[in-house]
């Protein structure tokens, strides 16, 4: 907060923003963070499912954002610097797929897609940047274990998430010497609200699902409380020699 004397101030405990914080993974990691003592910033476009991630949880603040809009990764940031004074952990969560073969794809569906995937992590990981500095803080990108396979159909979506995790990669070593560490979850078939999300009728989720269990070696959907389990352990002082790093949690599928 601005004018805190810090010398009189009790500390506060490590302090987490995490978007689409409203369904599925987002829910799933903020609810593991505020579980492990940690006050979490729970960002995403709805109010309503930002509600429900927070009911029963006081450590989960709501906060209604658009993190494509101009200004809004700055006041994100600054909604944390102001309730806590610091932040530690950055999670970009949020991701829109729009499924699509080459030649039926429309600049709406590209750029939505890249505005969400992409350029918003770029834009929030950089106002973040000076507090995550301040506390020696983690950038966790959730990006796709199919980002590093062939995917007909959500070319752009894969697109989107291999970049995402080669910003990884080049912000772990640039923001290395600044104490800074960055890593990437990849998740495989996860039990999310994304097919709805898409649009999909349930026959073509369905159909989807039994293409990703054919594709999963263990032979079952994720849970998103097993990909936050893999980001609360890789955001932890106890990983602090781990940066760079992009984690597969996807039942082997990205091996098989």
């Amino acid at each position: 907060m601005t004018g805190m004397d810090h010398s009189t101030t009790p500390q506060i405990s490590t302090v987490v923003a995490v978007t689409g914080a409203g369904t599925g993974i987002g829910r799933a990691t903020a609810r593991a963070f505020a579980a492990q003592g940690a006050h979490v910033l729970a960002v995403g476009r709805r109010t309503e499912p930002l509600e429900e991630t927070a009911d029963g949880h006081d450590r989960i603040v709501p906060l209604a954002a658009d993190i494509t809009a101009d200004g809004e990764p700055g006041r994100i940031v600054g909604t944390a610097l102001e309730m806590y004074g610091r932040l530690d952990v950055l999670v970009n969560n949020a991701g829109i797929v729009h499924s699509g073969a080459l030649g039926t794809l429309t600049p709406q569906t590209i750029v939505s897609q890249t505005a969400t995937n992409l350029i918003a992590p770029v834009l929030l990981a950089q106002a973040a940047l000076p507090s995550l500095e301040a506390s020696g803080g983690v950038i966790v990108n959730v990006s796709t274990s199919v980002g590093q396979r062939a995917w007909p159909g959500s070319s752009v979506y894969a697109a989107t998430k291999t970049a995402l995790e080669t910003l990884t990669r080049s912000w772990a070593v640039e923001l290395a010497p600044r104490g800074v560490r960055v890593v990437a979850v990849a998740p495989g078939a996860i039990d999310t609200p994304i097919g709805e999300h898409q649009g999909l009728t349930p026959e073509r989720t369905a159909a989807v699902r039994r293409w990703q269990l054919a594709h999963t070696p263990l032979g079952r959907i994720g849970r998103p409380q097993e990909v936050a389990w893999a980001i609360t352990r890789l955001a932890a002082p106890a990983a602090s020699f781990i940066t760079g790093v992009v984690l597969p949690v996807d039942g082997g599928a990205v091996v098989a």
